[in-house]
């Protein structure tokens, strides 16, 4: 993409409104724009690492043995009165009427919805184990909505729902969502902590929150540091094998990780001293299993092996789709501006012209440009007119992983400059090998 030709209204100024720096940066990177309280506008920049998240969410889902679907944003009330959720849910509800007065709202969440796509389908212990997910946009009219993505008003979620034929299964379906979620988070760069936490509305005695460390986390945090270090890293999982999902989830979750909600300090102060840690975090997921709360008010029932009708074990399970750009600015940033992982940025490479109109520079970035191109690699070329400072400033802002830099003198000498946007560390080399540097950091992404 050639930066003369995209959509990138960045802002030279911290905007006023803005409190946290994922917020601040949003706004100046030019990724969104607030239309209203807690809702906004994704613009180009915004929406492709939206997408990006929104990807690797699907692969892992998909990879766990997840079945996407869609449902509407919209939701008769009468679904919601079955479940006895719809008087109970509180302010955070939008409700609507539609021109025929039939009362409607916009959905903070689909577990009755599902629950009646089930029933209506599935009769059979034979056509379980099931689990059925999709991403689209919820809303809660929150009180204060602030933060920006971080606590808005319409927010893009992934929600999924396993039917189990009883409480094994479907805590094995809680446990495969726990390792898919890990997987998840670490192809985002990030370390998401499993934390022992409330159910909230949602219901049932089994959650699990995932929390992101951050000074600016809405959760204080109680945990064992110990817990930062896990990684699944490469290891190969069999979501089908009930002890293997097991293990992983304990390793996970023996040391101690909770929030305020649920902090035991008795338990915490048996900790070694120097392995206790009080912080704050960030929730960008949680997982449920609620047994057969939804499913026995609204009649979805199976028949099992015995020809006796029970109803199903049931859970649900969010990943904070939009939320995690937030997150992952909290996480990944300097004073300069955000540093995306290379999993999530919206472009792999920038590519600086410190002297737009050399016909040399042009020729060599244009070179570079589809050198890259051919490898699968959308760069981002600043081809603008503008002095270099301000280049610099502009990818550095956005936070592109990795810049080539190509003026007249290294050309002079055969060469253009990587920097690693992390680091700051810079290498001189051939144009040729930048590519093929590039190339090999996202090979298999």
């Amino acid at each position: 993409m050639r930066l003369s030709r995209y959509f990138l209204p960045v802002l030279k100024e911290n905007p006023a409104d803005a409190q946290i720096v994922s917020h601040r940066y949003m706004l100046r990177a030019g990724m969104i724009r607030q239309q209203a309280a807690g809702i906004y506008s994704w613009l180009p920049l915004g929406f492709r690492v939206l997408r990006r998240i929104e990807e690797i969410v699907h692969q892992e889902q998909v990879r766990a043995g997840h079945i996407p679907l869609l449902m509407p944003t919209l939701q008769p009330a009468d679904l919601w009165r079955e479940s006895g959720r719809y008087d109970d849910y509180g302010q955070e509800m939008l409700r609507i009427k539609d021109r025929h007065e039939r009362d409607m709202l916009y959905g903070p969440t689909n577990e009755e919805m599902i629950t009646d796509i089930f029933r209506s389908h599935v009769s059979s212990y034979k056509d379980l184990p099931l689990t059925l997910y999709h991403i689209q946009w919820k809303f809660r009219d929150e009180l204060r909505p602030r933060f920006g993505v971080m606590r808005g008003r319409e927010f893009l979620m992934k929600d999924g729902y396993n039917f189990d034929i009883d409480k094994d299964a479907a805590l094995h379906a809680y446990n495969r969502h726990m390792v898919s979620y890990l997987r998840t988070y670490e192809r985002m760069g990030l370390t998401a902590i499993p934390m022992r936490a409330a159910s909230g509305p949602i219901g049932g005695d089994n959650t699990h929150e995932f929390l992101v460390l951050a000074n600016t986390g809405e959760s204080e945090v109680f945990y064992d540091d110990r817990v930062t270090s896990l990684k699944l890293g490469a290891r190969d999982i069999d979501y089908d094998d009930r002890s293997q999902v097991a293990e992983v989830c304990k390793e996970f979750t023996t040391l101690y990780a909770r929030t305020d909600e649920t902090h035991d300090q008795a338990v915490f102060d048996q900790i070694p001293e120097a392995h206790r840690k009080v912080g704050r975090g960030i929730e960008v997921g949680q997982i449920f299993y609620f047994s057969t709360k939804y499913s026995e008010p609204m009649g979805a029932v199976v028949v099992n092996d015995k020809g006796e009708r029970v109803p199903v074990h049931m859970g649900s399970h969010g990943i904070g789709v939009s939320r995690l750009l937030g997150a992952i600015i909290e996480a990944s940033h300097d004073d300069k501006g955000i540093i995306w992982p290379e999993g999530v940025t919206p472009f792999p490479v920038g590519i600086v012209n410190l002297k737009q109109g050399d016909s040399a520079a042009d020729a060599a970035c244009e070179g570079l440009y589809k050198a890259l191109k051919a490898k699968g690699l959308e760069a981002l070329y600043d081809d603008r007119d503008e002095r270099a400072g301000a280049k610099f400033a502009t990818m550095d802002l956005i936070g592109l992983p990795w810049r080539i830099t190509v003026g007249p003198r290294g050309l002079a000498n055969g060469v253009v400059e990587l920097t690693s946007r992390r680091t700051g560390e810079s290498e001189e080399m051939s144009p040729e090998a930048a590519v093929d540097r590039v190339a090999q950091i996202y090979a298999g992404r």
